[in-house]
């Protein structure tokens, strides 16, 4: 028997919730929650095998609340449902320690099948979410300036010349040239204004 606990502060939502696990063979729901500390508290005196926990609660979010009761337990795991489903949102509920993460649009039976899943000690994660972060690892990593490179864009972003960085910076125009010329290749650009904008809108700058 699965024994779960589910935290939303939604009462009709929670009621959903509980009303669709207690009718499934194998899963019972021991006890509800209306915010996180609520949660957390009935998590360590329960000690359930899943925490359905919603994100956005009032007081302690389920973010949290879901790092407290992993830090506080080794027996207990959490399933994150939420209307959320932001890069941001999904990877501060897997860094909080939570062992899947479903989104309330999703099919009932994908909530019970993740139910399963973390309570058997597997990763439940909807297609979509999944996908998400699959687009994410795959996105190119940033640009990494030397600190020589990051110091030519700056002085070209205040405005100074070839001739005037390398005056600066008490090197030749030509090695101010090249500093310049690698940075473009980095940023994937070709000019000087474009390399500063491009720079600046990645934080390098």
């Amino acid at each position: 028997m699965i024994r779960v606990l589910v935290a939303d502060d939604h009462a009709v939502v929670r009621a959903g919730i509980v009303a669709l696990l207690a009718g499934e063979h194998g899963i019972e729901v021991i006890g509800e929650a209306a915010d996180g500390e609520q949660a957390v508290q009935l998590a360590l005196a329960l000690r359930p095998d899943v925490v359905v926990m919603d994100v956005r609660m009032p007081g302690l979010t389920g973010d949290a609340a879901t790092a407290r009761i992993r830090e506080r337990t080794d027996d207990v795991r959490v399933l994150v449902l939420t209307t959320y489903e932001s890069d941001a949102s999904i990877l501060s509920a897997i860094e909080a320690g939570a062992s899947g993460y479903l989104v309330k649009a999703a099919p009932a039976e994908e909530l019970i099948a993740g139910v399963r899943s973390v309570a058997a000690g597997e990763v439940a994660l909807s297609p979509a979410i999944a996908a998400q972060l699959v687009a994410r690892v795959r996105e190119p990593a940033p640009p990494v300036l030397t600190p020589r490179e990051t110091e030519v864009l700056r002085l070209v972003a205040e405005g100074l010349s070839n001739r005037e960085i390398g005056a600066r910076l008490f090197v030749g125009e030509a090695t101010v040239k090249t500093h310049l010329l690698r940075a473009f290749e980095k940023l994937g650009v070709n000019d000087r204004t474009r390399a500063v904008t491009l720079a600046m809108e990645r934080g390098l700058l």
